[in-house]
């Protein structure tokens, strides 16, 4: 097993990024525009009828009747009626932080392989395992593909005993059909490192046996 940190082959192919990314900027971009849209119109309305002009002073208004004096000189509040408005906007906040996430998510994502450490990087976090002494398991992702099936990816699963903290690492590269040959045999080795044979760890073994497998036929 060798020590130096070896970058992963997960996530989105250059293709897969750009569209994801333009979804992501468009759902981002028209949140904003529905968050604005309502600020917008409150400065329009205001102009339309009026609110917003210069008021008197006291001294210009001390002869108006109380029932005629301004709202701010008056001492009660002007309600323009423009406030739903304004709540209406903060719907698009969902779609800003959904475009967001889109973006972050498809740019960000990213594994590395150091020594037994598996790091893997998300939208927002990374976690770090150690896959020697990490309870592995196998599982499965499902990914949208370009004609918007559904393809379910074999994962390996590793779940830290002492913090609880864990990783998911798929098994299929940027637009390959399995990570290259010399990821998973480097994945395989920093699962068995050290590790017993026996008991629960020869599952282990096991799953690491499967990894060189598919290594010695990248295209089964």
């Amino acid at each position: 097993m060798t020590n130096q940190r070896l970058r992963l082959s997960i996530g989105a192919a250059p293709g897969q990024r750009a569209f994801t990314a333009l979804v992501g900027i468009l759902f981002t971009a028209f949140g904003a525009a529905f968050v604005l849209l309502p600020l917008t119109a409150d400065a329009l309305l205001r102009r339309i009828t009026g609110f917003g002009d210069p008021l008197p002073s006291y001294e210009d208004a001390r002869d108006l009747p109380p029932g005629m004096l301004p709202p701010d000189l008056a001492g009660t509040p002007a309600d323009d009626g423009l406030g739903g408005m304004r709540l209406i906007g903060l719907c698009g906040l969902p779609f800003v932080l959904l475009g967001i996430w889109f973006v972050l998510r498809v740019l960000r994502t990213a594994a590395w392989l150091d020594g037994t450490r598996a790091e893997v990087r998300g939208a927002f976090l990374t976690r770090t395992v150690d896959l020697a002494t990490a309870e592995i398991g196998a599982g499965a992702a499902a990914y949208r593909t370009g004609d918007e099936s559904m393809l379910r990816v074999p994962t390996v699963v590793a779940r830290d005993p002492g913090s609880g903290r864990q990783v998911t690492i798929p098994l299929r590269g940027m637009g390959l059909a399995t990570l290259p040959p010399h990821e998973l045999r480097a994945l395989a080795d920093a699962m068995t490192t050290g590790r017993p044979t026996g008991g629960r760890d020869a599952d282990v073994h096991a799953l690491a046996g499967q990894l060189r497998e598919l290594a010695t036929r990248p295209l089964g």
